[in-house]
């Protein structure tokens, strides 16, 4: 499918989304769009979906301008896009998610079991889509769009949480689906090896405009000067004498549907910064929530300090001075609906129980952390509004200054490699006045770059890999492969 957007733009309030971008897709071609948080990429190729209308600008398929109202319309022209976070159904079985949208596709069991076939995927018709990994419910979500019979398939972030043999197998499919069926291809991605590896061309975008396209292969050295203007340095990270203990955990049996942690021991000090590691579903979520009170465990104690928390609330957990960010931004760090100044009210006043909020003062309190954390938006912006970089510095400039502990869900998922430098550097600052750290990455380099040491999780199971400095990516990979 040919596809041109001509003019394209976009405002969120005071937020230039997309301005006046003109760009061309080819049939059969797998092309990266690149840029840092808040370029504007993932804006753009919703409005080519459908997700999103722009403010101006026109759409072309195959020489036709379109202006479809809504993403089942965008489907219908033949043009599908695969979510961060696929857009499915948890309590549908695989094959009622398979026919969502398509309820004449006459039979729809053969049919995904030969789409599935076709390219190696292992999709159990009767299970439940809420057991699935998020390499599963790709593919689901994938052969759901090829039944829909759409002929460019745009995709966010697909190899977030994923192992290296499931990203093989989605780049297989992904280079079949333009070689051999002529589809086009968008891959929306910061990880700039995906892009290198699978790509034939890039379009880059900074701060909403169209600033530079290449074909491949190329560097990355020259798509990282294409992406940023300037680049945030790496300070060295510096070794700290360890503070007392700040969270231990003793003996903890916690069995979560399929999931069981069986006698786990574990204690964080302050200074200290502990990655945790494991394919998505291993335990590791499960061990975050336990810690911050989330989870209450069959077994075991929790204790913050010297202090027994195992049947104590979230709210008594920050309180003493423990507190967790999860990796779905909108499903739990924040509240889609509300704005910047509303979730700093909440944030600062709401555990204090206070019966009034003045909001002249939420206000400035709201557009100081905007300066401080460089937030691309404004006091008033509703939170959904913001792009996940942005979302993701709004999360870390409602954390404390100075906490006992920080529980972190994947705090840089999603986002660039300039953006993940800035926040590292934010809880860099906190780790050096006190704060231990316990954070869970997909990332294999960012948990060997910033852990004093690592949990491995698989199946449940814990080990530790007690010396950061001794280990690499590619061993640790072979840890979360179940290869203890």
């Amino acid at each position: 499918m040919e596809i041109v957007l001509k003019n394209i733009s976009k405002r969120f309030g005071a937020v230039r989304a997309n301005q006046d971008i003109s760009v061309a897709f080819y049939s059969g071609r797998i092309v990266g769009v690149l840029g840092e948080n808040g370029a504007g990429k993932s804006t753009l190729m919703k409005i080519l979906s459908g997700f999103q209308a722009a403010d101006s600008g026109e759409i072309w398929l195959d020489g036709q301008r379109v202006r479809y109202r809504g993403a089942q319309e965008a489907v219908r022209a033949g043009l599908g896009m695969l979510q961060q976070d696929p857009l499915d159904v948890p309590a549908f079985t695989v094959l009622e998610n398979f026919v969502f949208g398509n309820p004449n596709l006459a039979n729809p069991r053969q049919k995904l079991a030969e789409l599935a076939a076709r390219f190696g995927f292992h999709l159990d018709a009767d299970a439940l889509c809420g057991q699935l990994s998020i390499a599963q419910r790709q593919q689901l979500e994938i052969v759901r769009l090829l039944a829909l019979g759409v002929r460019a398939l745009i995709l966010d972030e697909p190899t977030t949480g994923i192992s290296a043999e499931q990203k093989e197998l989605l780049f297989s499919t992904l280079r079949r689906l333009a070689r051999e069926e002529g589809m086009t291809v968008l891959l929306v991605s910061h990880k700039l090896e995906d892009v290198i590896a699978l790509c034939d061309e890039v379009i880059v975008l900074r701060g909403g405009r169209l600033v530079g396209r290449t074909s491949m292969p190329t560097t990355p050295q020259a798509l990282v000067a294409m992406m940023f203007e300037e680049l945030s340095p790496i300070d060295a990270r510096p070794s700290l004498p360890l503070g007392q203990t700040a969270l231990r955990v003793e003996s903890l049996h916690l069995h979560v549907d399929r999931l069981h942690l069986h006698n786990l021991n574990f204690s964080l000090r302050g200074g200290e910064t502990v990655g945790l590691a494991g394919l998505d579903g291993s335990g590791q979520e499960a061990f975050l929530r336990v810690c911050a009170g989330l989870l209450r465990p069959q077994r075991g104690r929790v204790c913050v300090g010297e202090q027994d928390f195992t049947h104590r609330s979230y709210r008594d957990f920050r309180r003493a001075g423990v507190y967790f960010t999860a990796a779905g931004r909108l499903e739990e760090g924040l509240i889609a609906g509300l704005t910047l100044t509303e979730h700093v009210a909440l944030t600062d006043e709401g555990d204090d129980g206070a019966a009034w909020i003045n909001w002249i003062d939420a206000e400035k309190r709201a557009a100081a952390r905007i300066a401080r954390y460089q937030v691309r938006g404004q006091p008033y912006s509703p939170i959904e509004t913001l792009s996940g970089g942005n979302q993701q510095r709004v999360l870390i400039s409602l954390l404390p200054e100075h906490p006992r502990a920080l529980l972190l869900e994947q705090p840089t998922r999603g986002l660039d490699v300039d953006s993940t430098r800035w926040i590292w550097q934010q809880l860099e600052a906190r780790r050096q006045q006190g704060a231990g750290i316990v954070f869970s990455s997909a990332e294999l380099d960012e948990l060997v770059t910033y852990s004093d040491r690592i949990l491995v999780f698989y199946e449940g199971r814990c080990v530790e890999v007690a010396d950061v400095r001794q280990t690499s990516a590619d061993a640790l990979g072979h840890l979360i492969g179940g290869n203890f």
